[in-house]
């Protein structure tokens, strides 16, 4: 980390490569000529429990802030979580208890401590300041901004439009997202590119309360691992940033070919022109597309787990996929004293984490996706005696040794 601030210009050109918006574009110069640490803002509302390779986009774009020696402020969204978003949906969405948001909070903030540096950075619940608002306070907020003005959002102007219901507790959510701008005083703001209009309004609502608005910085949103949509956890399309190294270097291994100069650039942070340039190379035929993905997945198992983890990952990966060998080390479970007998086979998969639930199992095993030592299961129950020493898989990269 460095110990002063490099040169603007230097600044600049380190901190917008492979971003995707810049608003206003020439203040974010103006702000790194002021010659001091910005405070660097990055909202996360804690709506789920991990933290995917497409969220920590924007962490591994604040911790460059934070190694050119500026401050991080992480805004825990504890109070705008019981809102709820509501970017991008087409429904009012279901909001999250009390509970269900410190449950999340408490995952989700381990987690981004191994992307950001603690050197520099800032945790700031914003029930600090929300929490606290008298009624003379909410309604002096609400006086920032017009119902014209929401309006405007892409989302909110489509479902009226339609005709589809918008509660004003969700008009709340933007304004309250920019009070978070004020409350941290932020020179800029970080965000995915869905979150574009929310930054603005932070802006807005700063110029309301006196102080120099914020430059909004956006990253685009990283595909999933099915290549169409943006990678959620709502979608199951997500590696998480805790994946074990043969799982995630699995899973990168799967992304469509057409998505890999995306992930080339956002989740192993590769330069916008070295992005590019592998994606020409594979596109002319001077690099092979399989080789270039096992370079992606060793690259990105690498940044979480570090380099020898990535090589025995590699390893691991070929031993199933290449030599149709059995992990070297398959972790065991015992048959619980309840199928004693006869073993309900979904519910020895839930109990074994291979799924989530007896209804998945169920799925799975009507998929032909579960296997006993190689041989495919086609029915729910099976006698113990046909279960105990043998391997238990579920898809390609999921086992366990049956004690």
């Amino acid at each position: 980390m460095v110990d002063s601030l490099l040169p603007a210009q230097e600044q600049l050109a380190i901190l917008t490569d492979g971003v995707d918006t810049v608003m206003p574009q020439e203040a974010l110069l103006e702000k790194l000529r002021l010659g001091r640490p910005l405070r660097v803002k990055l909202g996360v509302d804690p709506t789920a429990p991990d933290v995917t390779l497409g969220w920590a986009v924007v962490f591994r774009l604040l911790r460059r802030f934070q190694d050119l020696g500026h401050t991080a402020v992480l805004i825990l969204g504890d109070f705008t979580a019981l809102v709820g978003d509501p970017s991008g949906k087409s429904e009012t969405r279901k909001r999250l208890s009390e509970q269900e948001v410190s449950a999340y909070a408490a995952s989700c903030l381990d987690m981004i401590k191994d992307v950001l540096s603690e050197e520099r950075l800032e945790v700031r619940p914003n029930s600090e300041w929300l929490g606290t608002m008298d009624m003379h306070q909410l309604l002096e907020l609400t006086s920032t901004t017009t119902v014209a003005r929401l309006l405007e959002r892409d989302d909110f102007a489509k479902r009226f439009a339609a005709q589809q219901p918008i509660s004003l507790i969700e008009f709340m959510y933007p304004i309250l997202q920019a009070m978070d701008s004020v409350a941290v005083k932020a020179d800029i703001e970080l965000g995915g590119a869905d979150q574009l209009w929310n930054l603005l309004m932070g802006r807005q609502v700063q110029s309301r309360f006196d102080q120099e608005p914020q430059v909004a910085v956006t990253v685009p949103l990283l595909v999933g691992t099915d290549g169409t949509r943006k990678m959620s956890q709502s979608y199951d399309n997500y590696i998480s940033i805790r994946e074990a190294p043969e799982e995630m270097f699995g899973k990168v291994m799967s992304v469509p070919d057409e998505a890999m100069e995306q992930w080339f650039l956002l989740a192993a942070g590769y330069s916008e022109s070295d992005a590019a340039s592998v994606a020409s190379e594979v596109s002319n035929g001077t690099r092979h597309p399989g080789d270039t993905k096992r370079l992606l997945a060793r690259e990105i198992v690498t940044i979480y787990h570090g380099a020898e983890a990535a090589t025995e990952a590699e390893r691991a990966f070929d031993r199933l996929f290449k030599d149709h060998a059995l992990p070297k080390d398959i972790r065991e479970i015992v048959v619980p004293a309840s199928m004693e007998g006869e073993v309900f086979v979904p519910a020895l998969l839930a109990e074994a984490g291979l799924v989530s639930s007896n209804g998945e199992g169920r799925r799975m095993i009507k998929q032909g996706a579960v296997k006993l030592d190689g041989v495919r299961i086609e029915v729910e129950r099976l006698p113990k005696a046909d279960v105990v020493g043998k391997v238990l898989q579920v898809g390609k990269r999921r086992f366990v040794r049956i004690a």
